[in-house]
């Protein structure tokens, strides 16, 4: 990114307030040696971390368990040609530890596609960066729509 590419950098603080207001987001992974990814209801933790809560029969949960994974959200506004994207870059972890499950359940993310037997995955934030563009200005002047 160009210091004058019409992009700004966004600070770890700013990123995560922004990732917290977006009702979804995309996890990349792994699967059979090829990127995938998949899109995901999601919630924050008070330290950042990025929680799931998925199938514990998906592939989606074996897959991730103990991987590095990236998690990204974003909003656009395609009228002001505007938006911003975050990328959260960290290791997966299916919650094992029956009292913090219990207090996931409590405070945290709800799935969009409920099944009988789901788990908590956390991605731990090792690596948070992200970048805004505003009304569509760039190094070579503003972008006027048709």
């Amino acid at each position: 990114m160009y210091s004058n590419d019409g992009f700004r950098e966004l600070g770890r603080h700013e990123c995560l307030r922004l990732l917290a207001t977006a009702p979804i987001g995309r996890i990349v992974y792994t699967r059979q040696a090829l990127p995938a990814v998949v899109p995901v209801s999601f919630g924050l933790d008070a330290d950042g971390a990025v929680l799931l809560r998925i199938s514990a029969a998906s592939q989606l949960a074996r897959a991730v368990d103990g991987a590095v994974v990236a998690f990204e959200a974003d909003a656009v506004d395609v009228d002001t040609h505007s938006g911003w994207s975050v990328v959260v870059t960290g290791r997966a972890e299916i919650v094992t530890d029956p009292a913090e499950a219990a207090r996931l359940e409590r405070i945290g993310p709800r799935s969009w596609a409920p099944s009988p037997q789901e788990v908590f995955v956390r991605i731990e934030p090792e690596l948070v960066t992200g970048r805004e563009l505003v009304g569509g200005r760039t190094m070579y002047g503003l972008h006027l729509s048709a």
